[in-house]
């Protein structure tokens, strides 16, 4: 499967973004997505997942729990990161990853629980 991530901007703090990933391939409703971000200087961290199917299962780092949401349309094969009340920290380059999964009930937060990588694209929050 390619990914292929869209939607970042530069945004000042508070306000809001969606950023979308358009999966090409088939099956895309059996793969558990995943949102990650790496800012300059750090490690890849995990941002959202969302499970296989019809995304009953999802999954948020601490850092963005009740600002982020993530959700899927698999008639559209992509999946979505809507970002609310940004945060000067939460600047960095976002990723959209993609795993095949066998269940709904667990999600990764680990980058080696994905095999499949977008491009990245860049979401900057001034001050």
């Amino acid at each position: 499967v390619q990914l292929q991530a869209s939607g970042g901007g530069l945004v000042q703090a508070g306000g809001s973004l969606r950023l979308s990933c358009a999966a090409s391939g088939r099956a895309f409703n059996t793969y558990n997505m995943g949102w990650f971000r790496q800012a300059p200087g750090t490690e890849r961290e995990f941002v959202a997942g969302i499970s296989r199917s019809n995304g009953i299962s999802t999954k948020y780092a601490d850092s963005v729990k009740g600002r982020f949401t993530i959700s899927r349309n698999n008639a559209k094969n992509t999946v979505y990161l809507q970002m609310n009340s940004l945060k000067p920290e939460d600047t960095a380059v976002y990723y959209c990853a993609a795993d095949y999964s066998r269940t709904v009930s667990y999600i990764s937060a680990s980058t080696n629980g994905y095999a499949y990588w977008g491009q990245g694209t860049q979401v900057t929050v001034s001050s």
